[in-house]
């Protein structure tokens, strides 16, 4: 392990990243009461072009008119490749009430493109004299930003999440599928005639997560776009629990719940993890480094491993 201590993350719940159009102002006091950690009202893929404007102005008047409680409220961009990025960061930056804490930028292919969105944030900060730093949360949703993910993920102090987004990833990557995340029906192997299912996101989001982990931010997973299949969501969300993320977006309020159900540490997972803790107390007062619990090896390592669990569970309930 290097001598350079690993960064801890912001410490915020990020279980669930609710998504809502900008140009349906409708549904924003739904969004605030429901029960995400995280809402991300959207500027950029679910607003037609000519809505733009229109969609800008809603979201900073519901910075100001709605009661968001004590979630992280987000706004994600249109992408640095597009004629409305800029006009989206100086109008949130100079309209919206503070209560906004972050804007999600899309498809950043490499660290200058978070250099670019954070200079021009900077300027406007001074010069608006606002009192909290808008903090940010990159999508990874290209082949050029998973090649350059570590630069990224150290790109600048304002980051604090980052998501794949699976869908315009697949396209950029050229992948022959149209669908939104979990499982694609061609992507298998055979073992006695039989066919056993893959994971195709898996590097991508392991990727993800080792630069996360080094750099301190918080590794998201994206969008499940088929919002009618839950068991499909709950085992793509395990799968990434278990690779480290921290939580999955929700493009369907009914996926909220999902998401919550499987990124909120059970009761039995935080009994276990204290109890490792007890266990490895009591190895140490024994002059010993490593003790059995339940038939099993534990050791310093599970330590660490028995925390995060902990930790997880004690930020939730304080929420």
């Amino acid at each position: 392990m290097s001598f350079r201590i690993q960064p801890a993350p912001t410490a915020r719940p990020n279980r669930c990243q609710l998504f809502g159009p900008g140009s349906r102002p409708a549904i924003f006091a739904k969004m605030a009461a429901s029960e995400a950690d995280v809402i991300n009202l959207d500027l950029e893929d679910s607003v037609a072009p000519g809505d733009k404007d229109n969609a800008r102005a809603n979201v900073i008047a519901a910075t100001r008119d709605i009661d968001w409680g004590s979630k992280t409220l987000s706004v994600r961009i249109n992408g640095l490749d597009t004629p409305y990025w800029y006009r989206d960061v100086v109008d949130l930056l100079e309209q919206a009430d503070e209560r906004l804490g972050q804007i999600m930028i899309p498809k950043v292919g490499c660290a200058a493109d978070l250099y670019a969105v954070d200079a021009l944030v900077t300027a406007v900060e001074r010069a608006k004299g606002r009192e909290n730093p808008i903090a940010f949360e990159v999508i990874i949703e290209s082949a050029a930003g998973i090649t350059h993910v570590e630069e990224i993920a150290a790109a600048s102090p304002r980051l604090q999440a980052m998501s794949l987004g699976a869908a315009d990833f697949a396209a950029s990557m050229g992948m022959q599928t149209t669908g939104i995340g979990g499982t694609q029906e061609n992507y298998y192997m055979l073992h006695d005639g039989a066919r056993h299912w893959s994971d195709p996101w898996h590097w991508a989001q392991a990727a993800i997560v080792a630069a996360c982990r080094t750099h301190g931010v918080l590794p998201v997973d994206g969008p499940f776009g088929d919002f009618s299949d839950d068991e499909g969501f709950r085992a793509q969300a395990r799968r990434s629990a278990t690779l480290g993320m921290v939580g999955k977006w929700a493009i369907h309020p009914k996926q909220v719940a999902l998401a919550n159900e499987v990124f909120t540490p059970s009761d039995a997972a935080v009994a276990e993890a204290r109890e490792i803790l007890a266990a490895m107390e009591e190895a140490k007062a024994r002059g010993e480094g490593a003790t059995v619990y339940k038939g099993r090896l534990v050791d310093i390592a599970s330590i660490k491993q028995a925390e995060v669990i902990v930790r997880q569970s004690e930020m939730i309930a304080a929420c």
